[in-house]
């Protein structure tokens, strides 16, 4: 079976209490065939820190928010 997974860096957004966060230069393991992503545990808990952690971001980029009605 051949391999297709790929070694890369995403940027991963989430929604943590209430508002939303764009987390950029994240290393993953990214299939080539479903663009599905894999993080490893460390990954993931660099996030959690930087998401709970009050950190100063980089930036702000104001979202806008539509209704699916």
């Amino acid at each position: 079976m051949k391999e297709t997974m790929t070694e890369t860096e995403v940027t991963y957004t989430l929604e943590f209490g209430g508002r939303f966060c764009i987390i950029e230069h994240v290393p993953a393991r990214v299939c080539q065939e479903t663009g599905e992503q894999f993080f490893s545990p460390q990954t993931v808990e660099r996030i959690h820190d930087l998401v709970k952690g009050g950190k100063e971001p980089a930036r702000v980029v104001e979202t806008p928010v539509y209704e699916y009605t």
